[in-house]
């Protein structure tokens, strides 16, 4: 029937969307802004007035709303997924890479994919490229070694795909890097072990693939040198960052008599091995052997004695290398180079050499 001339009119109707799980669409609808505003938003973008920023979270807490990454992939023709590339025999130092990206990427609305990779295969960076564009990747966090392979991330540009790097030292753009210094931490156990008064000391490295391994052997030899100690190569055994690969290197170290006094390990991995060959021989830690590991990862902690080693706080390496991924949007601030410097946590596992 047709309305009476003299009724009132009905009032506006409130921006309503049906009882349902809510779509960016329907945040943007409910808050008056566009899509594109409300991503910016998730993605904790500085282009947003504080205001706007506001009235969408406020519809976002409103409704409990949580973003689905591949949905709003498919809405802005890219996906919320920073990927983590890697090729690292130390699974600690893997799991705390992966706790501090996702540090980084809580409430962003952004996940976490991670990719191992053998470096060693001749086709691991074809496997990369595919990775990196069936998941259509906001960006990619590349992990020691794969991160010293500079064909790699020359690939990753030429697709057009973000990355920040991992490394011991600069080996690219200052925004895409993160500087861990490991030389310095190697100078310091070395300093440390000299000042306690040891001078016959061993060395198990990391593997040559590594950077890092040549960082912190170029470190610890020459902070000895500076001091007047030189290593003979006879007291330098290459491992692989591997327990297994350090109890093979402390076993050509500590068989017969002629044992060295102190042994700094390339890792804490290493360093566990060491401890269990030191235990099948009989050799006391601290007052036979002093060991220094490099990482302090949980394990040092754990071991009896407990481990003297390098911290390189590898969480915190993983927030930042994330972090950088995100700092992407339109207009934002450029990210200089970070650095994290190592440094040596001493426990009981030096003392004075015996003799």
């Amino acid at each position: 029937m047709p309305r009476n001339k003299t009724e009132a009119p009905a009032p506006a109707r409130a921006r309503t969307v049906p009882d349902r799980a809510k779509t960016i669409n329907d945040i943007a609808r409910l808050a008056d802004v566009s899509k594109k505003t409300v991503s910016r938003v998730l993605n904790q973008s500085s282009l947003v007035h504080q205001e706007t920023r506001e009235r969408v979270e406020a519809v976002m807490r409103q409704f409990n709303y949580t973003p689905d990454p591949f949905a709003r992939g498919l809405a802005f023709r890219r996906s919320f997924l920073i990927g983590m590339v890697y090729d690292n025999p130390t699974a600690q130092y893997i799991v705390n890479m992966q706790y501090g990206a996702l540090d980084a990427i809580r409430d962003s609305g952004f996940e976490l994919v991670v990719h191992p990779c053998d470096s060693r295969n001749p086709g691991y960076i074809d496997g990369v490229h595919r990775f990196v564009q069936q998941q259509k990747l906001h960006g990619v966090m590349l992990v020691p070694r794969v991160s010293e392979d500079q064909a790699l991330a020359d690939m990753l540009a030429d697709i057009g795909c973000r990355y920040s790097r991992i490394a011991s030292v600069s080996l690219d753009e200052a925004s895409r890097m993160v500087i861990t210094h490991d030389r310095d931490g190697a100078a310091e156990a070395a300093d440390y072990l000299q000042s306690l008064g040891h001078r016959d000391i061993a060395l198990i490295t990391g593997p040559s693939s590594y950077r890092s391994a040549h960082e912190r052997t170029a470190g610890f030899v020459e902070a000895l040198s500076k001091r007047g100690i030189e290593l003979p190569a006879a007291r330098i055994v290459e491992a692989g960052y591997t327990f297994e690969s350090g109890v093979a290197a402390a076993e050509l170290l500590l068989s017969g008599n002629n044992r060295p006094s102190a042994i700094f390990a390339g890792n804490d991995e290493m360093a566990a091995g060491v401890y269990k060959v030191a235990l099948r021989a009989g050799i006391n830690i601290p007052q036979q052997l002093s060991v220094v590991g490099f990482d302090d990862s949980p394990l040092a902690s754990r071991l009896w004695p407990a481990l003297s080693s390098v911290r390189l706080p590898v969480r915190d390496i993983g927030r930042i290398a994330a972090s950088m991924l995100l700092q992407s949007e339109p207009g934002a601030a450029s990210v200089a180079s970070a650095s994290v410097r190592p440094h040596l946590v001493v426990r009981d596992s030096c003392q004075p050499p015996a003799y």
